[in-house]
Parts: structure tokens; sequence; C-alpha cells
């Protein structure tokens, strides 16, 4: 598997850890529906929550969370509202990113909370 790959899915564990330890329940991974797709959907609080994941390697002035395009966030909300309809779900949600840097030896977890 490419290395990038390999990253993006140790990125999602992190992700996935990270939010199980701060009390949200995991309801899906890797949710997809055609081209649209979510890394992580969690809930808490009364609210569904859409997770995108974004990690880079370190690298100064480059943070994971500007990788969030406007295409991005576009096909994120599609699949929250294809997510919404299959579960037949009208409550709150939210949009958060969970931005990951790579050092060396250890990784930094930022979670941006209704961060679109």
């Amino acid at each position: 598997m490419a290395k990038h790959l390999l990253q993006g899915k140790e990125a999602e564990a992190l992700a996935a850890n990270y939010l199980i330890k701060n009390n949200y329940q995991i309801l899906d991974k890797n949710y997809r529906r055609g081209r649209s797709e979510v890394d992580i959907i969690a809930q808490k609080s009364g609210f569904v929550i859409f997770v995108e994941v974004k990690s880079l390697q370190a690298k100064g002035g480059i943070y994971p969370e500007q990788q969030v395009t406007r295409d991005k966030i576009f096909q994120v909300q599609a699949a929250a509202n294809v997510y919404q309809y299959e579960n037949k779900y009208k409550g709150n949600i939210r949009f958060d990113i969970i931005a990951i840097t790579f050092f060396t030896k250890h990784s930094e977890i930022e979670h941006f909370k209704d961060a679109f």
C-alpha cells in the first residue's frame, strides 16, 4: 500500500480513538455514497457529527486542516445528506475536522468543532 494511504489509515484510527476517549460514539467509518465520503460519523450530546480527517507530515507553515477544500466540503455535506435520509435522522448535525500532524517520534491531534 502506498505510504500516503497508510498514513491516512493511521490518521483515521488515531482520530477514532481520540473521539472514543472523549466520549463520542462512533456510528460509522468511511461512509461512502457515489463520489461522496465521510471519514467518521460520530454522535455526542444530541448531535450526529460528520468528521473529516486530514493528516500531514510536519512541514513548516503547512497545516492539515488547510487541505480541506471546497470540493471536499461539498462531498462531505452530500454524504451527510444521504446518511440522514437513509437513517431518517432529522436532529442536530455538525461538521468537524480532525487534523493530525505526524512528527518523527509523535503526532499531534487538533479537533476543529463546527468547522464548516
